[in-house]
């Protein structure tokens, strides 16, 4: 039997917020959507079953790490990233260029060959080229798969952007060529061009030339301001392809998600909300609240009394207060699991207000206070 296409429909707009659906043939995705962060092929400190209890639709995982450890041949050996995880929600997996740029001890890039860099695990030497990553993440059996691009790091060198953001688009075309006919899968184009508003539409202009499935803001969250990033997404959300979704990678805060949605973002991935839950950090839609601090220790009230579809309102601040200065394994899981679950939980308030037109008035209200 054919697998099913992938599709994407808009069934609500708020100004330029929207409510979309994501069709792939292992499940649709409403979106904005939040993807949990899967790097390693694992969400940390938590299983899939209870991943799918938060209320998440799709995880995102990565073609760099995983290239690494254990090795695409191996994963294929599984049968593919989803048996090998035991997943079975779609997965989208980015490129590795963020990885390369962020992570590798030494890199070099070159136009023809890719990126050349070492392992920042044990040094050995890999070759990352467009073919080759388009080449892992079907081998890895993707249902999104991400372009090949170069993230450069934030800079005020308007060359050198324009240049990083030309070899993007010159690696665009070779990843579109080597994704080739997979209806059932999607590939999405990265724009790039920094904070430069000239270079953001001329970059997203000539991926629209390429065509693709969707197209995802790169280059963000690399150390610029909130205020930064908003304005860039105000420079293009009147030039996105409505009827494409729109990913902005790496982002972010619940204060980040809110304020792009409202520019016209669908999709978001950030590892935040984990990396805190092991850090003792937990998102409240009071604000955040730092649990290892000592007023917790005579609070017997639960993080958030109406978490009942994982049971973390059964456990009390004092009680995580305590985990986390002993260092318990269980501290870092039940967190983890509060703050997937409030990512998830703010994701479905936004596509209620986006339906119900009162986005605007729900993101005054959390816009300073998340």
């Amino acid at each position: 039997m054919a697998l099913k296409n992938f599709a994407f429909k808009v069934l609500k707009k708020d100004k330029f917020a929207r409510c979309g659906l994501i069709e792939t043939h292992r499940g649709n995705i409403n979106t904005p959507a939040f993807m949990p962060v899967g790097t390693q092929a694992t969400v940390k400190a938590c299983t899939i079953d209870d991943i799918k209890k938060t209320g998440s639709e799709i995880i995102l995982s990565n073609t760099y790490h995983l290239m690494i450890r254990p090795g695409v041949e191996r994963v294929q050996s599984a049968g593919g990233l989803h048996k090998f995880m035991n997943c079975d929600l779609p997965i989208l997996t980015d490129s590795g260029g963020f990885q390369v740029m962020s992570l590798s001890k030494l890199n070099k890039i070159d136009r023809e060959k890719g990126a050349i860099f070492n392992s920042h695990v044990d040094g050995k030497k890999f070759f990352l080229s467009p073919e080759e990553s388009i080449r892992i993440q079907l081998g890895l059996n993707s249902d999104i798969v991400m372009i090949m691009d170069e993230c450069p790091r934030k800079s005020d060198d308007y060359k050198l952007i324009e240049q990083s953001m030309d070899l993007s688009l010159y690696w665009a075309k070779r990843s579109k060529k080597a994704f080739g006919k997979n209806p059932h899968k999607a590939l999405f184009g990265i724009v790039q061009g920094g904070l430069f508003k000239d270079l953001r539409i001329k970059s997203l202009s000539e991926l629209i030339k390429i065509g693709f499935d969707g197209y995802a803001m790169g280059g963000l969250a690399v150390g610029e301001s909130q205020k930064e990033m908003f304005k860039v997404l105000d420079d293009i959300k009147e030039h996105l392809p409505g009827e494409k979704p729109h990913y902005l990678m790496g982002v972010g805060t619940p204060s980040d998600i809110i304020g792009a949605v409202k520019r016209g973002i669908d999709m978001f991935d950030c590892v935040l909300p984990t990396r805190s839950g092991r850090t003792g950090l937990a998102f409240t839609w009071d604000g955040r609240i730092n649990i290892k601090n000592n007023k917790y220790q005579t609070d017997n009230t639960p993080l958030d009394p109406n978490c009942t579809n994982l049971n973390l309102n059964k456990y009390s601040k004092n009680y995580l207060n305590h985990l986390f200065n002993t260092n318990e394994i269980l501290a870092s899981m039940l967190l983890t699991l509060h703050n997937i679950n409030f990512y998830q939980e703010l994701m479905s308030a936004i596509r209620k207000n986006i339906s119900e037109g009162t986005f605007d008035q729900f993101h005054d209200k959390y816009i300073d206070k998340l």
